[in-house]
C-alpha cells in the first residue's frame, strides 16, 4: 500500500485529460473504496458462513485479475520526456520534492493539516470497540453498526464531492470538514446512547473523508507535473505515518484516562488544526490564486485594482 498509494494517485491525473474534472474523478475514486467498505464485508461474511475462510481469500485474491487487465487495457498519453528524466539521483530528488514541500505553503500547509487529522481524527475506530461493549452496552452487531454509519458518513461525503464542477472553494470545505470531525468525536466521547451515538459517527466519516479527498484535490490540482509523485509520496507519508502512531497514542491515553475522555482530546486537537488553518487560509489562498489564474479557473484580475475580498473565493 505504500508503494502503491503514491503511484495510483498520481496515475490518475494521468487518466483526467481536464484538471476541472479532477475533482469529480478522486470523488469517484473515493466512493468505490467506501461502497466497497461497505458492500465488502457483508459479502465476505456470506462467503465465510457458506464456504468458508480460505475461500475468501481465494476469492479476494482471483478478484485481483481484473484490475490488472484493467491496467493492461488502459491507453496512457506518454509523459513528457523531461518529466521522465532520470538524470538526478534518487535522493536528490527526494531532496528537491522536499524543498518544494517545504517552501510552497498551501501544500505544506494542507499536508500539515491532514497529518494531524491522520494523528488524531482516524485512530478512533480503534477505541470503537470499547465504546460497543462497555459504554453502549452492545455487542459485535453494535459495532458493526457504528462502523458501517461511519462508512456511510464516508459514502455520503464521496458522492457530495463528485457533483462538484470546479476546485475552487475546497480550501473552505477543508477548514468546516476538519471542524466537524473534531466536534462530532468530542460529542460521540460524552455520548451514552445508542443512537446519538450512531448519528455521530455519520458526521464523523464525512469529516474525514471531506477532509481526505478534499486535500488530495487541492494538492492534485496544485502541484507540478515533474513533483507530483514525490509530493503524493508525502501526503501517504501524512496518513500512513501520522496514523500508526495515533492508533498508539489513543491505546495509550485510553489506559490512563479513558477511551471517552481519549477521543475527546483528539477531537479538540482537530478543531483545533481547524482554527490554526482558519488563520492561515488568506495565505494559502494567496498562494493558491495565481496558479488557479493560469489554469483559467479564475478570471484573470489586475492586482491593485481589485479589492482581495472581491476576489472569488478559493
Amino acid at each position: 500500500m505504500r508503494f502503491d498509494m503514491p503511484g495510483r494517485q498520481s496515475f490518475l491525473v494521468q487518466m483526467v485529460e481536464d484538471r476541472n474534472d479532477l475533482s469529480n474523478a478522486i470523488a469517484i475514486n473515493s466512493s468505490m473504496a467506501n461502497g466497497a467498505r461497505l458492500i465488502g464485508p457483508a459479502i465476505a461474511g456470506l462467503v465465510i458462513a457458506a464456504l468458508g475462510e480460505g475461500w475468501c481469500f481465494l476469492i479476494d485474491g482471483i478478484s485481483y485479475f481484473a484490475v490488472i487487465a484493467s491496467l493492461l487495457l488502459m491507453r496512457i498519453k506518454p509523459l513528457d520526456k523531461d518529466i521522465r528524466s532520470n538524470a538526478r539521483t534518487m535522493l536528490e530528488q527526494m531532496r528537491e520534492g522536499w524543498d518544494y514541500v517545504r517552501t510552497f505553503r498551501p501544500i505544506r500547509t494542507i499536508l500539515l493539516l491532514f497529518a494531524l487529522v491522520s494523528l488524531m481524527g482516524w485512530p478512533y475506530s480503534v477505541l470503537l470497540p470499547i465504546f460497543a461493549g462497555q459504554l453502549l452496552h452492545g455487542g459485535p452487531h453494535t459495532l458493526g453498526w457504528l462502523t458501517g454509519s461511519s462508512g456511510i458518513g464516508a459514502l455520503v461525503s464521496a458522492l457530495s464531492l463528485m457533483v462538484r464542477k470546479s476546485v475552487l472553494g475546497l480550501t473552505r470545505m477543508v477548514q468546516i470538514a476538519v471542524a466537524m470531525l473534531g466536534s462530532a468525536l468530542i460529542l460521540f466521547g460524552l455520548s451514552h446512547t445508542l443512537w446519538l451515538s450512531l448519528l455521530l459517527m455519520v458526521f464523523v466519516g464525512f469529516g474525514l473523508m471531506q477532509a481526505a479527498a478534499v486535500s488530495n484535490t487541492i494538492i492534485q490540482s496544485l502541484v507540478t507535473e515533474d513533483k507530483r509523485a514525490r509530493v503524493m509520496g508525502y501526503y501517504t507519508m501524512a496518513f500512513f505515518g501520522a496514523a500508526p502512531f495515533g492508533s498508539l497514542l489513543a491505546g495509550m491515553l485510553a489506559h490512563r484516562i479513558g477511551a471517552p475522555h481519549t477521543v475527546i482530546v483528539t477531537g479538540a486537537f482537530c478543531v483545533a488544526g481547524s482554527l490554526w488553518f482558519t488563520l492561515d487560509l488568506p495565505k494559502v489562498n494567496a498562494g493558491i490564486h495565481p496558479i488557479y489564474q493560469e489554469m483559467g479557473l479564475l478570471p484573470a484580475l489586475d492586482m491593485g485594482l481589485i479589492p482581495s475580498q472581491q476576489e472569488p473565493a478559493l
